[in-house]
């Protein structure tokens, strides 16, 4: 039975080394090796990394929810206040960018192990000598794979819908900054609903990435 990945963290933190530290430092072979020493292999570390990828996006959600809520307050700041929106929408932008950047590199982790898995899978079914074994642990691997690529679209799409919202955000972040006058405050208006719809897309997309990965969790750990 696959460890909890509570207990998989808990094992990292007796080592005295961050899961973020293992993930990312040393070559991949040396960090699976120490890891199946103590019972945990590629798919208890894919499941973790798919729920730090589902954590990552829900806390994105709601950071680009208050900058949608900054934003939407900003556009009714009196013209002697134009120095404060500046700041606080500089500051969401900030926030936002961060979050975003989480979402991405804790997507990219879930791929990177995620094809180590499924090449290990592969190498080892080459290794069976019963025919009926072989092709029952082929076609696991084919429906594993299969719903990791559902997954992994689901993932992409949500990355990918941050852009235009981060976009429109940066480009009136640099309006405010070049033109802190009412003039700029005007112009905001316009372009608000516009960006209403896209963070509402965004949440969209991030909610069926967080749903997929839900299932997957669900369906690995079943397996």
């Amino acid at each position: 039975m696959m460890q909890s990945f509570a207990t998989i963290r808990w094992i990292y933190r007796c080592l005295g080394v961050s899961f973020l530290a293992l993930t990312l430092s040393a070559c991949s072979t040396v960090k699976y090796n120490t890891l199946e020493k103590f019972g945990i292999h590629k798919r208890d570390i894919l499941v973790g990394n798919v729920e730090d990828a589902r954590d990552s996006q829900e806390e994105a959600q709601e950071q680009f929810k208050d900058a949608l809520e900054r934003f939407g307050s900003v556009v009714e700041i009196a013209e002697t206040d134009l120095k404060k929106a500046y700041n606080q929408l500089s500051d969401e932008f900030e926030d936002s960018t961060d979050a975003a950047e989480e979402v991405s590199e804790r997507i990219e982790e879930v791929d990177e192990v995620a094809m180590d898995l499924f090449e290990e899978w592969r190498e080892e079914i080459a290794l069976y000598t019963d025919d009926n074994f072989k092709r029952d642990s082929q076609q696991k691997l084919s429906d594993t794979q299969r719903r990791y690529g559902e997954l992994a679209n689901a993932m992409r799409a949500s990355e990918q819908s941050m852009k235009p919202v981060l976009a429109t955000m940066q480009n009136n972040v640099l309006y405010l900054k070049h033109n802190l006058n009412a003039q700029a405050i005007g112009a905001l208006q316009n372009t608000y609903n516009g960006l209403q719809t896209d963070v509402e897309i965004l949440i969209d997309r991030m909610n069926q990435s967080i749903e997929r990965s839900n299932r997957f969790i669900a369906d690995m750990n079943a397996s």
